[in-house]
């Protein structure tokens, strides 16, 4: 008898993708443009993202103006250097990469959260092949009831899974409602945060020793990075990197 039709599970749904691409083409996540596969970026706005290249700062992962080595650090690091170890980043908080966070985060344009968190994975993959456990940064829960998401919570899953690293959801809290940090000095949004965020007594035993790397959209002065790193160290954590989609550059 000839071969009857494939009604397998992995046949049916690879059909039913198929029917729906025909319907509604994968569109580009930057501009809406046509593009072969979905959650991508169309040529175009691939070259203008502005992404972070080598080389960079090895403890905030901004960009240098000189390779100056694998080690080399910024200014900025050396005056002022950061309670986590290093920083790396998918793009700067400019042009495309500032839009798509704003779309993420107050456009509730959740989807984005898989593509974006994708490329975190690719360009933190020296922080994630040490890592142990992946923290995002908390809302706290007057914040999280009025947006109804936390951004960097869906990102750190798409890491998660696209690295196969557990993630810590409820590893870290924000156990002290703040002021927005978006309009902050430096010395302000330290203050703003300072014992804000804290480890839970039930999460203790299982943060010590863990090797860290954090999960948050955007670094501007790297004060709430500080913070929740001061809060993991202090509970016992071995190690503590941040991982983030843009960051605002410094020199």
């Amino acid at each position: 008898m000839g071969k009857g039709i494939d009604f397998s599970g992995a046949r049916l749904r690879g059909l039913g993708r198929a029917f729906a691409d025909l319907l509604w083409p994968p569109a580009c996540i930057g501009c809406g443009a046509a593009v072969i596969e979905p959650d991508h970026l169309c040529p175009a706005c691939w070259r203008a993202m502005p992404f972070v290249t080598p080389p960079v700062c090895m403890r905030y992962g901004t960009p240098l103006p000189f390779d100056l080595g694998a080690d080399a650090v910024s200014p900025v690091a050396i005056s002022d250097p950061p309670v986590f170890d290093r920083a790396r980043a998918v793009a700067r908080y400019d042009g495309l990469a500032r839009e798509l966070v704003h779309r993420l985060k107050y456009g509730d344009r959740t989807e984005l959260a898989r593509p974006m968190g994708r490329l975190m994975a690719e360009a933190g993959g020296e922080l994630l092949e040490t890592a142990t456990l992946l923290v995002p940064v908390p809302l706290h829960r007057f914040r999280f009831l009025g947006r109804r998401f936390n951004q960097a919570a869906l990102l750190a899953a798409e890491i998660g899974r696209a690295r196969g690293i557990a993630v810590g959801f409820e590893s870290l809290k924000r156990v002290r409602a703040t002021r927005p940090q978006v309009g902050l000095t430096r010395a302000e949004r330290a203050d703003n945060l300072a014992r804000a965020l804290a480890v839970p007594d039930h999460e203790r035993l299982r943060v010590a020793g863990q090797r860290f790397v954090l999960i948050d959209d955007v670094m501007t002065t790297a004060s709430t990075g500080n913070a929740a790193s001061r809060a993991l160290l202090k509970a016992g954590a071995a190690s503590v990197d941040l991982l983030v989609f843009a960051v605002v550059a410094k020199s």
